[in-house]
């Protein structure tokens, strides 16, 4: 069941959310939330897709669920990524580039 966060004032239980995430192929799209909860060691968002009985999910800070990305915030659209994501780009190119050498 979901849970009202401290991130998300004014909710009061499962609702609709909009796909945030920039480079997700539904951003922009609004979805009926069928349920909330920390899973795959992250919070997830579960929904159905109009006409679809496969239920999906994507991490809830791709969404608006938890509301804005202080670093997308603070970044004022000059920051795309955060540290960490690029960080772990750079290793997965490195061992990508180790895989290739061999």
């Amino acid at each position: 069941r979901w849970r009202t966060s401290s991130t998300t004032p004014g909710r009061e239980g499962p609702g609709t959310f909009v796909v945030v995430h920039p480079f997700h192929p539904l951003v922009g799209q609004s979805f009926e939330m069928v349920g909330f909860t920390h899973t795959w060691g992250e919070h997830r968002v579960f929904f159905k897709q109009p006409g679809d009985e496969h239920v999906w999910s994507v991490p809830a800070g791709w969404t608006d669920v938890e509301g804005p990305d202080p670093v997308v915030v603070m970044g004022a659209g000059r920051a795309h990524f955060q540290v960490a994501d690029l960080l772990a780009l750079a290793r997965l190119l490195e061992e990508m580039e180790e895989v290739t050498v061999r």
